[in-house]
C-alpha cells in the first residue's frame, strides 16, 4: 500500500479474495469435468474402453503429482499473485486442446497437460488462505473456495449440452478452457497481499494478522520430507483423492450406464449428487470453526470433524446394489458432501502444522502423493470394471478408505502439534 494511503474504515475484503479462489477451482473443475460428462459420447466417437479411459485419466493425474512436485515450492516461491495468474493461463490453454483430440493417444496428451497446469491451484489457493485468515476462520474459508470443486461439476452436465448443441464437443472444450481468461482479469485487478491492499481496512488487517508471530522465510523441501505432520497430509491426501477423482470423472458415465441415460437425462442427477456436496464442504469447514469457538482444542476440532465426515461417507457402500436412479444420487451425494467437509478440514491441518512460508510446499507434496493415488485407482477402475463388469469392489473402497486415513493420521499425530523444522 502506498505511504500515505488512508485504509478505508471498515472492511471485509478477504471474503472477496476467497471468492475469487472459489471461481478458479469451479474453473479447474468445470474444465476436467467435460471429459467425464462426454464419456459415453466420446466412447462411441473415439472407440475407447474403461481400460484406455482409466489410461486418459491416469495420464491427468500423473500429470498433476509431476506439476505439484513444483507447483508448491513455484507459488512459495514466485507468491500467490504471479503463481496463479501464470497457472491458469497455462491450464486454460491445455483444456482447450482436447477440443483438437483424435485418437485415446492425443487425449491422454491433452489430459496430461491440462493436468500439469491445474496442479497449482490448490496449492496457491491454500497459501492464500493462510495469508489472508487468522487461523480461526481457515477451515471455514477453505471449505468455501474448495466448494468451487462441487459447483464446477455441478455445472458441467447443465453446460455441456448447451455448448455441444452449439458448438459440437470439439468446441464445448474450447468454450470452457476460455473461462479462465475471464477470470485472470478480475484477479490481476483484485489481489494484493493483504499488507498492501488499499482496500483492506487498519481493523480487519489487524485480524488477519491475529496469529501470534511466524518464520517468514522459505523452507526447503529437504526440511519437510523428514516431517510427519509432512505425511500425515500426504497419506491423507492419497486414501480420499482418488475418491473424489472417482465421482468426477466416473459417476456420470456410471449414472448413464446403469439408468440407461442419454447427457441431457443425465443432468439433474449429475447436478444434484455435486450440488450436495457443496453443502458438505461448507459445512464441515464451519464445523470445526464452531467447535474451535466453543473452546475445544484444533486436535479435537479438527479430528472430531473429520471422523463425522468419514461416519456420514460409508451408506455409500450400498450405492451399487441399489435399483432406484435416485437413492444412487443421495447415497453419492451424501458421501461427496461428506468428502468436501473432510477435504476442508485435511487441507487446513496443513496451515495448523506448517507456518505460512511451508503451507503451499505442504499442499504440493501431499497433492502429489494424492494425484499417485489417483492414477493406479483410475487404472484399478478399469481393469476391475473389464474383469467383473461390477462397480462393487469400487464402492467398497470409496466407502472404506477415510477411517483408514484418519486412523493413520491420528496414530502419527495424536498430540496435534506443530511441526519441528529446526
Amino acid at each position: 500500500m502506498p505511504p500515505g494511503q488512508a485504509r478505508p474504515s471498515a472492511s471485509h475484503y478477504r471474503w472477496y479474495i476467497c471468492a475469487l479462489l472459489f471461481f478458479s477451482t469451479v474453473i479447474a473443475y468445470v474444465d476436467r469435468g467435460v471429459l467425464g460428462y462426454l464419456k459415453d459420447t466420446l466412447q462411441h466417437i473415439i472407440g475407447w474402453d474403461n481400460v484406455q479411459y482409466g489410461y486418459i485419466l491416469a495420464s491427468f493425474k500423473i500429470a498433476y503429482a509431476i506439476g505439484l512436485v513444483g507447483a508448491g515450492w513455484f507459488t512459495d516461491w514466485l507468491g500467490t499473485y504471479k503463481g496463479l495468474a501464470i497457472a491458469i493461463v497455462l491450464w486454460s490453454i491445455a483444456a482447450m486442446s482436447p477440443g483438437a483430440a483424435t485418437s485415446v493417444l492425443t487425449f491422454g496428451i491433452a489430459m496430461f497437460f491440462l493436468g500439469l497446469g491445474e496442479a497449482a491451484n490448490f496449492p496457491a489457493c491454500i497459501k492464500t488462505v493462510a495469508e489472508w485468515f487468522p487461523k480461526g476462520e481457515r477451515a471455514l474459508a477453505t471449505g468455501l473456495f474448495n466448494s468451487g470443486a462441487n459447483i464446477g461439476p455441478a455445472l458441467v452436465p447443465l453446460l455441456v449440452p448447451l455448448l455441444v448443441a452449439a458448438v459440437t464437443w470439439r468446441g464445448a472444450f474450447v468454450a470452457a478452457g476460455a473461462t479462465g481468461f475471464v477470470w485472470l482479469a478480475f484477479w490481476l485487478l483484485m489481489y494484493a497481499r493483504p499488507q498492501d491492499h488499499k482496500s483492506v481496512s487498519t481493523a480487519e488487517l489487524a485480524y488477519i494478522q491475529s496469529d501470534p508471530d511466524e518464520r517468514v522465510e522459505r523452507v526447503a523441501w529437504v526440511r519437510l520430507l523428514p516431517c510427519k505432520e509432512t505425511w500425515v497430509f500426504a497419506i491423507g491426501k492419497f486414501l480420499s483423492d482418488p475418491i473424489w477423482w472417482f465421482y468426477t470423472f466416473w459417476l456420470p458415465g456410471y449414472l448413464q450406464e446403469t439408468f440407461h441415460l442419454n447427457i441431457r437425462e443425465n443432468r439433474w442427477p449429475v447436478m444434484l449428487a455435486f450440488g450436495l456436496a457443496a453443502i458438505g464442504s461448507v459445512g464441515g469447514g464451519w464445523l470445526s470453526g464452531a467447535m474451535l469457538k466453543g473452546g475445544r482444542s484444533l486436535n479435537v476440532a479438527r479430528k472430531s470433524a473429520l471422523l463425522v465426515c468419514a461416519v456420514a461417507i460409508l451408506p455409500v457402500l450400498y450405492a451399487p446394489f441399489a435399483k432406484n436412479l435416485w437413492v444412487v444420487v443421495g447415497l453419492t451425494g451424501l458421501a461427496m458432501a461428506a468428502h468436501q467437509g473432510w477435504s476442508a478440514n485435511l487441507f487446513t491441518v496443513v496451515s495448523d502444522l506448517f507456518p505460512k512460508a511451508a503451507v503451499a510446499s505442504v499442499v504440493g507434496i501431499g497433492g502429489m502423493v494424492g494425484a499417485i493415488g489417483g492414477a493406479l485407482f483410475d487404472v484399478f477402475t478399469g481393469h476391475v470394471l473389464k474383469w467383473t463388469g461390477s462397480y462393487i469392489p469400487v464402492f467398497a473402497v470409496c466407502g472404506s478408505s477415510y477411517f483408514v486415513a484418519l486412523i493413520i493420521l491420528h496414530l502419527m499425530t495424536p498430540r496435534y502439534t506443530p511441526a519441528k523444522l529446526d
